[in-house]
């Protein structure tokens, strides 16, 4: 999944003869709080609520200094990169350029959202299981071997770590939902499990999360 993927056309970014009222028209509209500013199919830069409450909102933003630098994702960087940068300058949209730069549409925070809870991990049932445990001794290959020796799969892993910590979590999605057999597997070999959740306790929860989210973001 790539960055073209995910590519909506439904915000229209903004000219530098709009005013800030307008901007911030559009944001109350859709929920989002950044919009990109385009001449033509040139990306100018990204500008913030923020920044358009510093100036006087019935200037046109090209009068406006933004306070971010100028965030893009090209249209084949992985959804990965395209999430990695969304959190590191915490944006609620992403431009998406091509390889000469030129504009092409944008990425929201709602288009990730809905991505990763549609993925077939999710959606397919099964059971979580969450280790805690040191980062060297980490081996997802070790992790799988023991799943699969109970006859079961890893459908999904991802880890939880902390620059200043050698611990993790590691977090796996299995494709069983009675797990007791797989537990006790990871016991005898020591693993230290911080939690489990089957299908039932764990999902419903989570997609009553999403669907509150998404009511919210669509309000």
């Amino acid at each position: 999944m790539i960055a073209s993927n995910l590519l909506s056309h439904t915000l229209v970014p903004l000219r530098t003869s709009d005013s800030g009222k307008e901007a911030l028209s559009i944001m109350s509209d859709f929920y989002i709080k950044h919009l990109p500013i385009v001449n033509n199919k040139e990306l100018l830069g990204v500008i913030s609520e923020d920044d358009i409450l510093n100036y006087d909102v019935e200037e046109a933003i090209g009068s406006y200094q933004l306070s971010l630098r100028r965030p893009y994702v090209r249209e084949k960087d992985h959804i990965y990169d395209v999430l990695r940068l969304i959190s590191e300058e915490n944006l609620t949209v992403i431009p998406v350029v091509d390889v000469e730069n030129n504009y092409l549409g944008l990425i929201s925070q709602e288009d990730l959202i809905r991505f990763f809870a549609n993925i077939g991990s999710f959606t397919e049932p099964g059971s979580i299981i969450v280790f805690e445990m040191s980062k060297r001794d980490y081996s997802l290959t070790e992790i799988a071997r023991i799943v699969e020796s109970e006859e079961a799969q890893v459908l999904s892993s991802f880890i939880t770590s902390s620059l200043n910590s050698a611990r993790i979590d590691v977090t796996i999605k299995i494709n069983r939902q009675d797990i007791q057999r797989i537990i006790a597997s990871f016991e005898r070999y020591e693993y230290q499990i911080k939690a489990s959740f089957q299908e039932t306790d764990f999902f419903d929860s989570l997609k009553e999360r999403y669907d509150s989210l998404m009511a919210y973001l669509n309000v």
